[in-house]
């Protein structure tokens, strides 16, 4: 009895130490889940199930970026600064294919099913889980699959974002401004892709399939967790007044909502195109003109390092406002970027060029969920989906247009920042005088649309 005894202790206290040791190591875990559950969920964010879509928005920028890791090191995003300019443009031409079916295919065909919101996104979500795998059994050897695989993804990312740009006003909590909700879905995949690409380095140095693994595994729970969005993402409720103005055979457009959406677009697409012309300006004049005291490559890193901290800034400064109107944020904005892009004109120099960068990062984001929160505001809940898939492929273009400016321009410095401040102006003068008119119409907006 003493022996059995003795055993039943023995047992019982390694059972309690490996419960100890369980509750050690679960700790951790199950203490940052619920963290990031109380910071997705805050501010009513849970209650409206804004917390679940910006869950499902960090699982999409994660999967993403592991798909990015994997393709980095295959021809398909090869494209030196040093060659010939012809490739550079053929990778430009490239990035519209995804969009070519965006706009007229992918954006009505949503419009049709507005009651399979969480299908769409779900079923995006599932392909790019397929295709990852397909990815995986090509990305070392480079094969014939690997293009139209990789464009697949790309195009299901695309058609994801913009049925995910549709749901958000449904989602909205009380006293939630729409740029405040954008930049806070934004902001979380911004987040997941910075945790995550550690992360799909590390899986790619394993071998080059196992970051596209983790995609698949990434995007099957985002699958699932698509199809728990709330009921109301698919709900009929609100598009009944949208049926009444469609009879007699007219059907809504950007054209019908008010002068907002199409000035918003026009100085978004002035950014987009600045955007466009300094990655690929500065790419080509760094490496052969690189700031003074630095190698190219570490030219290019720090302005490269300075847009990417302003894009981040301006998606944080996003989720901070709460009264400031779309219209007022994007006309300061352009004001702001056509300051610093005149004075890196004026006074060209390492210092300059990376608050240009910089502020152009900031700008750009802050302007473009500001013209998210504009159409999920004045365009009618029965082209939505398609004003989405539209803006996409339009700024797409003129990102596409900057770039081949940028390739074409003589490697002057001075030269291209006043190029960089002629598209701004271009881009202020065609759309800050209607802005503020439209801000001043509006001087007493609706509390849920800040």
């Amino acid at each position: 009895m003493a022996a059995a005894s003795s055993s039943d202790d023995g047992s019982g206290a390694l059972t309690r130490a490996c419960r100890a040791v369980a509750r050690a190591l679960h700790l951790p875990f199950s203490g940052t889940a619920r963290s990031i559950r109380r910071a997705t969920h805050a501010q009513g964010a849970g209650e409206s199930g804004l917390g679940r879509l910006i869950e499902l928005h960090a699982v999409n920028g994660a999967g993403d970026v592991m798909v990015t890791v994997a393709l980095a090191s295959t021809v398909f995003f090869s494209v030196p600064t040093d060659e010939a300019r012809g490739r550079v443009t053929l990778y430009l031409a490239i990035t519209l294919a995804p969009f070519a079916l965006l706009a007229p295919v992918i954006g009505p065909l949503l419009d049709r099913i507005p009651h399979g919101r969480r299908a769409a996104m779900a079923t995006a979500m599932l392909a790019r889980a397929v295709l990852a795998l397909v990815l995986s059994t090509s990305v070392a050897t480079g094969s014939l699959e690997l293009y139209p695989a990789a464009l697949g993804v790309l195009v299901a990312s695309k058609a994801y974002g913009v049925v995910r740009s549709a749901v958000v006003p449904r989602l909205l909590p009380p006293r939630f401004s729409l740029v405040r909700a954008n930049s806070r879905v934004t902001l979380a995949g911004l987040l997941a892709t910075g945790v995550a690409a550690p992360v799909a380095a590390g899986l790619h140095h394993i071998g080059p399939a196992w970051s596209l693994y983790g995609a698949c595994a990434l995007f099957l729970l985002g699958t699932f967790w698509a199809l728990r969005l709330p009921p109301k993402v698919d709900s009929a409720k609100g598009e009944t007044n949208v049926r009444v103005l469609t009879r007699g055979g007219k059907r809504p457009s950007l054209r019908t909502v008010g002068p907002s959406v199409i000035h918003g677009l026009q100085a978004n697409a002035a950014l987009r195109c600045l955007s466009g012309f300094l990655i690929f300006f500065l790419a080509f004049l760094l490496r052969e003109h690189p700031l003074a005291g630095q190698s190219a490559a570490v030219s290019m890193a720090i302005v490269g390092v300075a847009a990417g901290v302003g894009n981040a800034l301006g998606t944080v400064v996003g989720a901070w406002l709460k009264t400031r109107g779309p219209e007022a944020i994007i006309a300061t904005v352009l004001g702001a970027v056509l300051t610093a892009a005149v004075l890196a004109a004026v006074f060209f120099g390492a210092g300059m060029v990376a608050v240009l960068a910089a502020t152009a990062g900031l700008c750009q984001a802050l302007a473009k969920l500001s013209l998210d929160a504009l159409i999920q505001r004045d365009v009618p809940e029965e082209v939505r989906t398609s004003a989405f898939a539209r803006s996409e492929t339009l700024l797409q273009m003129a990102w596409v247009v900057g770039g081949a400016v940028g390739i074409l321009l003589p490697l002057n410095g001075v030269l291209g920042m006043s190029v960089a401040a002629s598209i701004v102006c271009a881009g202020s003068l065609a759309s800050t005088r209607g802005l503020l008119a439209a801000a001043r119409h509006r001087s007493h907006p609706h509390p849920r649309v800040a």
